[in-house]
């Protein structure tokens, strides 16, 4: 099989993985001026990292032969799909050749399971290897790691990846029991917790370099279970606590084609994948627990965001004094967002905070007006109950923005 053939199929066995965004990479130092690739370079840019930056990886499998039988999974060991397999010279070379083109600034590697786990990890570990000590390559590289392999592969792939992530890939250990049971929940969890202490104990001895500098991630499949929304995000809880990942990504189930009658035969809505980020994103930047996102029912409402959502549920802590408030209260406004409830206790420091000044700052004026108080402008007393509210700050399909 040609090489071109092969990459059509091992790109494309490659797009249900989401846990694949470049974030918090560092500059990589080149060795006596010398080295190939920069991480915080542009090229043809295709994803955007969390400081602006917009990147472009090779995202590939090193093969699409698998052992295992998971039955979400189009790779699954009885699937029918065509088969292909890279070898690490020819993934090195790839990489080499589409950075040199500009159409890339890193690679994703990620790959099935092939006469065992350390046989497996072995090869990701070797693309890395190759990549950063033969060639010099300083660009971004993120491995998926396999957790059955053994703790020192994983531990020498931290050495030459930016990133690794571990999947865990539903959110509960009876759906990964029942829809992929040569997987083990336990395995993975301990994978993860051996990446976060390699990167402790070399906090700990202040290594000039230390292991996966841009952490670990992992991804969730959405729709595949019965999991609900509750189930999904208090795992997410749990994995950030416990693991310290920075980014835990979530990819809505998509049926594949001869697929098991264990699973559904529709997509979940894409817009619950993506209340979900914005749930994630509250649990990260603004403090909320997964329980306070959920007073009732098990799954987020699709037509508002959950912010929203909480805060029509909780119209007791409303309205807030925006020139008494903590800033953290403050964010949890609807209308207003991390950065410009910063600005605003910057600003109440100088003088009271006014009307004009939300709309200077360009805040979403209509949701934020019946939740706070300014020195010109407080909610009337005859504010609409919630369900109206709700009726009337529920946004277009097109408008999923949260602030």
């Amino acid at each position: 099989m040609d090489r071109l053939t092969k990459l059509e199929i091992l790109a494309d066995a490659a797009k249900y993985d989401a846990s694949c965004a470049s974030s918090g990479a560092p500059k990589r130092a080149s060795r006596g001026g010398s080295g190939l690739g920069a991480g915080t370079g542009a090229g043809i840019c295709h994803s955007f990292t969390p400081d602006g930056r917009c990147v472009s990886l090779l995202k590939i499998l090193l093969t699409n032969f698998c052992q295992y039988d998971c039955q979400y999974c189009v790779n699954r060991r009885s699937s029918n799909v065509p088969r292909a397999r890279f070898f690490p010279g020819e993934v090195v070379a790839l990489t080499l050749d589409f950075y040199r083109r500009n159409y890339i600034d890193g690679l994703f590697l990620s790959s099935g399971i092939i006469r065992g786990a350390d046989y497996t990890m072995e090869q990701l570990v070797e693309v890395a290897r190759s990549l950063r000590e033969d060639h010099q390559f300083r660009g971004y590289i993120h491995l998926k790691t396999i957790p059955d392999a053994d703790p020192r592969l994983i531990e020498l792939a931290g050495q030459f990846a930016d990133r690794l992530s571990v999947n865990i890939e539903l959110p509960t250990d009876d759906g990964l029991q029942r829809l992929a049971p040569e997987k083990n929940a336990e395995t993975i969890k301990r994978a993860m917790g051996a990446i976060r202490l390699a990167q402790e104990e070399a906090q700990g001895e202040k290594r000039p370099v230390a292991p996966t500098p841009a952490g670990q991630s992992t991804q969730m499949i959405v729709g595949a279970d019965d999991a609900d929304d509750r189930a999904i995000l208090q795992t997410a809880q749990t994995l950030y606590g416990a693991y310290r990942l920075k980014r835990v990504y979530y990819s809505a189930f998509s049926p594949i084609p001869d697929s098991p009658s264990t699973l559904p035969q529709q997509a979940p809505p894409l817009l619950r994948e993506h209340r979900l980020y914005q749930a994630d994103f509250l649990l990260r930047g603004y403090g909320f627990r997964a329980e306070e996102l959920f007073p009732q029912a098990g799954h987020l409402p699709l037509d508002i965001d959950p912010k929203l959502a909480w805060a029509l549920a909780n119209r007791s802590c409303f309205p807030v004094d925006l020139n008494r408030a903590p800033q953290r209260l403050i964010a949890r406004v609807p209308g207003i967002g991390l950065r410009n409830a910063k600005r605003l206790v910057e600003l109440r420091r100088l003088r009271a905070i006014r009307y004009q000044d939300l709309v200077r700052l360009r805040c979403s004026m209509e949701k934020l007006k019946p939740f706070i108080v300014v020195q010109d402008y407080r909610p009337g007393l005859g504010e609409p109950p919630s369900e109206t509210l709700r009726r009337a700050l529920a946004p277009a399909p097109r408008q999923l923005a949260l602030l």
